[in-house]
Formats: structure tokens, C-alpha cells, sequence
């Protein structure tokens, strides 16, 4: 069953769903999560305190709006445009991550947050 959480990122504040995965359950059990935004073109993600492995359907080409969790860097992702390592109109990770689930609404001043600013991840 999806949960609703709010991610607010600077100034800005967008809410979403985590699905329900193996990965998603263990960041939902680990809310709040506090962290520093690290931008990688229109993709923020940060280190959080999960551990777990890749799933069997984990992928890198992602959808503008997916969340994921990626098991390399034990990061949070926020996929809201192209990356350094897209190719023509996809959305492409750095590696394969594990989709835990999506922003919901309208996301595109996302793009406004900076390296360094504090991201919260809550349970609403």
C-alpha cells in the first residue's frame, strides 16, 4: 500500500508516495530522514542511514518524477530531468536504482535547489 510523504528541499516542498517494496518499507521505517542535497543535472540525491541491495527489477533509464534509492552510494534520488549520462530524451541514472516511488503534483522548481541545502523526507 502506497504512503504519502512530503519532501521539502530548500525552500521547496513536494509530496509524494513510497510503493510498496522491500526498499521502500526500510526508508518509511527510517522517517525523518535529514540530509544535504547533492545535484547531478535534474537529479538531486543524498546519502540516508538504509542499507539494502539491488531489487530484481532495479533499472537506470528512470521517469521524470520516480524516486529511488540507490544501493552504490546508499542515496536517495529525485529524478526530475535529464542527467550527465542521458542519452536523447531519457532520464538515466548513474547506475541501476531501485524505484521506491514518485513525486506527485508539479516539481519542476526543483530545479531552483542547490548543492548543500537541507532535504527532509517525512511521513504525511
Amino acid at each position: 500500500m502506497p504512503v504519502a510523504i512530503r519532501i521539502t528541499a530548500g525552500a521547496i516542498v513536494v509530496e509524494g508516495e513510497l510503493n510498496d517494496t522491500a526498499t521502500a518499507w526500510e526508508v518509511l521505517m527510517k522517517l525523518p530522514i535529514e540530509g544535504k542535497a547533492q545535484r547531478w543535472g535534474e537529479e538531486i540525491y543524498f546519502e540516508i542511514p538504509v542499507q539494502a541491495e539491488l531489487e530484481e527489477d532495479a533499472r537506470e533509464v528512470v521517469e521524470k518524477g520516480e524516486l529511488g534509492y540507490w544501493p552504490t552510494g546508499s542515496a536517495f534520488c529525485m529524478f526530475f530531468g535529464p542527467t550527465p549520462m542521458s542519452q536523447d530524451n531519457e532520464i538515466r541514472a548513474a547506475s541501476k536504482v531501485n524505484i521506491i516511488g514518485h513525486m506527485k503534483g508539479n516539481f519542476s522548481s526543483l530545479t531552483e535547489v542547490a548543492d548543500g541545502e537541507k532535504v527532509v523526507i517525512e511521513k504525511i
